[in-house]
């Protein structure tokens, strides 16, 4: 059973003056959820919200619960506890797990929310970090409880197909180069809601699957993950658009596995048929010319292949202003990274980047400011690598075409 609590409320014990002092005390941003014997505080804030901030540690020190839930997994506190962002990660390393994507939306959905929160005098997700300061103040244990987000991005990544990939890449693209400009009933509005929530409506409601992995698994994991922690009374504090999907969870007593929810998907068998399926149509091409027309005219095909890659991708390298070794990675290595879908031409281009022009910690703490500027791309070595990933990724995908429908239209003459 959830209640809301507010002055007004009328449905509560009329003999418990307890009760009674608790729904004055609570705003509409506290739920109470009572199963068994255990009762459950969610606190429900917008994490750019001063008054969020304030809010959660009233609640704390009002309520002294056995246990403090945050929605934070453990990077993401680390990162608010200690004024880091990136620069704990091995940029190399994301390159390698080809996380490139991933990582570009989660700086884009992380521009947007600073810039937001600057609009209201508070950085975002500082309500979380007050909530473990305000427990760890009064002597109370603090649990972690949201999945990591590297998981929540790559399975809101995977559950999307290309195209919608593109629609939200631009959509939140467009919101990081915007400079956030709201009435003051606008910024009301926003600080009942999480700005997560926020942006994903936004960009509108054509994409089910990425609320889905971001909003709605999110709210079975908290909720599991809450249910899971030790003591009678527990507050949570959670951003306000999980806090119905979790009492709902809570209430039915509903199991979630956890397990299933942190695997990443793996890539469908269709998108691994045409991943190799196109290499081995141009491949075959090559070979069906020289066996039908000579090999002379196979290797002027081939010759075609190689600079239809090559030219393209070095451009994109040479436009981002990437290191002469980058260039010439992304020059040799697309017409070879065009016939294999293991790797491509953006994640080799932004490897031999990174590696002979590494970010600064300066930069990277400064990304959040500059990706919302053009110039802040060629300017910042962190966004450079990105930019190198993406513009070396458009010219192979434009070489692949290019040279692709050469070759099939030889090969059929």
């Amino acid at each position: 059973m959830s209640e809301e609590h507010d002055p007004n409320a009328s449905d509560r014990d009329p003999g418990s003056a307890l009760d009674e002092s608790q729904a004055r005390a609570d705003s509409s941003d506290v739920r109470r959820v009572h199963v068994d014997d255990r009762e459950f505080i969610l606190v429900g804030t917008a994490h750019i919200s001063q008054q969020s901030v304030d809010l959660v540690r009233q609640v704390i020190e009002r309520e002294r619960p056995d246990a403090v839930c945050v929605e934070l997994d453990a990077q993401r506190y680390q990162a608010l506890s200690e004024e880091r962002h990136f620069e704990a990660q091995d940029l190399r390393s994301i390159i390698r797990d080809k996380q490139l994507s991933t990582l570009l939306l989660n700086l884009l959905l992380s521009s947007y929310q600073k810039r937001l929160g600057m609009k209201l005098g508070v950085t975002p997700g500082r309500e979380l970090l007050e909530a473990t300061r305000a427990a760890e103040d009064l002597g109370i244990p603090v649990a972690l409880c949201d999945r990591d987000v590297r998981i929540t991005l790559r399975r809101a990544w995977a559950a999307l197909s290309f195209w919608k990939k593109l629609n939200l890449l631009s959509g939140v693209a467009a919101s990081a180069f915007e400079t956030p400009e709201i009435s003051e009933e606008e910024l009301a509005r926003i600080r009942e809601a999480d700005v997560l929530t926020e942006l994903m409506n936004e960009l509108g409601e054509n994409l089910p699957d990425l609320k889905h992995a971001l909003i709605d698994e999110r709210d079975g994991y908290l909720a599991q993950k809450i249910r899971e922690t030790e003591g009678q009374r527990i507050v949570a504090v959670v951003g306000a658009g999980h806090v119905a999907g979790m009492t709902r969870a809570i209430e039915a007593h509903e199991e979630i596995d956890l397990a299933a929810i942190e695997e990443i998907p793996p890539a469908s068998n269709a998108l691994k048929w045409v991943g190799w399926g196109i290499p081995a149509l141009i491949l075959g091409s090559i070979v069906w010319i020289g066996l039908s027309q000579g090999f002379t005219e196979a290797g002027q095909n081939a010759a075609f292949w190689f600079l239809a890659n090559a030219i393209p991708a070095g451009l994109g390298a040479l436009l981002a202003l990437a290191h002469p070794l980058t260039i010439l990675a992304a020059f040799v290595g697309a017409p070879f990274t065009s016939l294999t879908p293991v790797i491509g031409a953006g994640y080799v281009s932004a490897f031999v980047q990174a590696w002979f022009v590494p970010p600064t910690v300066q930069e990277i703490r400064q990304v959040s400011e500059q990706i919302a500027t053009w110039t802040g791309w060629w300017s910042n070595r962190l966004l450079r690598v990105l930019l190198v990933f993406i513009l070396t990724t458009v010219g192979s995908i434009v070489g692949t075409w290019v040279g692709g429908i050469e070759i099939l239209g030889n090969a059929v003459r």
